[in-house]
């Protein structure tokens, strides 16, 4: 029996609004009939539409496609060393990076930089944060093998590194000068240098932004400024300094005049400052912690370590990943890495997410 009747009376032949539909469901079905008014009124409807659509988009059959618009939700990051014998680091996208100090050997920069698939054309600058030889000892060899970089400084970082350092005068063709608190762009990047506490010429910390991603960078620092503080705290991805254990220094060989140039404000964060800073500052926002710049002889990783994670502990922080990109450390709200004195420290993936 079929499911639809026609009503007593309907015109024959007529065709029904929703006849391909039933046709569809309910091919046995005999077909309702449409009061002619009905009908005209949706033709006029599809008439104004086909107009409407006319005019808006042209003649064509179909909507041109959307354009697609690249969204960067991951950056990179390597670090090739970082400690008193040399420090350098790598931050980039898929087409341009920029790099922070000079001081680890160019040959071991280019082949981690390439083992990674990252060319040297990509990198577009390198900013440096003051002048000690451990963070700019191979800079004017970079630029004079790779033309096309420049070096990002203050003046008077610039003056300082041509005074304590064999440089040759004509780094100054390569040299782009900065000033502290004022933004200047290196590929897709934005950086931001601010005033840190060291006993270098002009130290700097770096606030680098690229879309939603920010970065802070604070090496060499001998106390928490306010300046440094107020970037630090806006980082989604921190960078500091974790340099010396107290009580291997107090019961260190050093003479005690480093000690105590290494205790005072202007010379280096120690463990339990930076836990304390970082368990003080810490928000869902904050996605990875670099402890750099560690000290050969008066720390170890696994004290630095221990140290920040008690800290982070007791500001409530449950799980702590180790930036290994595994599914265990993949579901930590933050990544904590020691990073290495002497060695990369791989590709590190930096995701918001």
């Amino acid at each position: 029996m079929a499911r639809y009747k026609k009503r007593p009376g309907a015109t024959e032949g007529m065709q029904g609004l929703f006849d391909d539909l039933e046709s569809t469901l309910f091919p046995e079905a005999e077909r309702l009939p449409v009061h002619p008014g009905i009908e005209q009124a949706a033709k006029r409807a599809a008439d104004i539409g086909n107009l409407k659509r006319r005019e808006l988009f042209g003649d064509g059959d179909t909507f041109s496609p959307l354009e697609d618009i690249p969204v960067i939700d991951r950056l990179k990051f390597i670090s090739f060393g970082s400690g008193s014998s040399g420090n350098c680091a790598f931050i980039g996208d898929d087409t341009t990076g920029v790099l922070i100090d000079a001081g680890v050997d160019i040959a071991k920069v280019v082949d981690e930089l390439g083992r990674n698939g990252i060319k040297m054309d990509a990198v577009k600058g390198i900013v440096l944060t003051h002048d000690h030889s451990d963070h700019v000892r191979y800079v004017y060899g970079l630029v004079r093998k790779y033309r096309h970089m420049g070096v990002y400084c203050t003046p008077r970082t610039l003056n300082g590194m041509l005074r304590r350092h064999c440089i040759s005068n004509r780094i100054k063709d390569y040299h782009r000068p900065i000033y502290k608190e004022h933004q200047f762009n290196i590929g897709n990047f934005s950086l931001l240098a601010f005033d840190v506490m060291h006993d270098g010429t002009d130290n700097c910390g770096f606030f680098i932004t690229h879309g939603n991603h920010s970065i802070a960078v604070a090496t060499d620092l001998g106390c928490v400024s306010e300046r440094a503080d107020f970037y630090m705290r806006q980082a989604n991805y921190l960078m500091i300094e974790a340099n010396y254990d107290k009580a291997m220094l107090a019961a260190g060989s050093y003479p005690e005049y480093l000690k105590a140039r290494i205790l005072s404000d202007n010379g280096h964060l120690d463990n339990e400052v930076t836990a304390r800073y970082l368990a003080e500052i810490y928000s869902h926002s904050l996605r990875n912690i670099f402890l750099c710049h560690l000290s050969k002889d008066n720390n170890t990783p696994e004290i630095a370590l221990k140290a920040v994670e008690d800290a982070l502990h007791g500001a409530g922080v449950d799980i702590i990943g180790d930036c290994s990109g595994s599914p265990y450390s993949r579901m930590a709200p933050v990544q904590l890495l020691a990073l290495p004195r002497f060695d990369s420290s791989g590709l590190i993936t930096l995701r918001l997410k």
